[in-house]
């Protein structure tokens, strides 16, 4: 089972909202190119954007702290 440290995730974010959209976004895409290229895997992508982002594969925009 894979498991998530989300203090080791969120470590350096600002937003928790905007890690969460980060993920869920990033994980949507994996799966659109997962479809067109008609690759079967058992890798779930919202846990291959989460290391993504854990390893610093992915940056996220986060907003400014007036928009917060």
């Amino acid at each position: 089972m894979h498991r998530v440290n989300v203090d080791e995730l969120f470590e350096g974010k600002q937003s928790k909202y905007a890690l969460v959209v980060g993920v869920a976004k990033r994980a949507r895409q994996i799966t659109q190119t997962f479809e067109e290229e008609k690759i079967v895997t058992e890798d779930k992508p919202v846990l291959l954007a989460i290391d993504e982002i854990k390893n610093h594969e992915l940056n996220l925009l986060e907003p400014d702290e007036d928009e917060l």
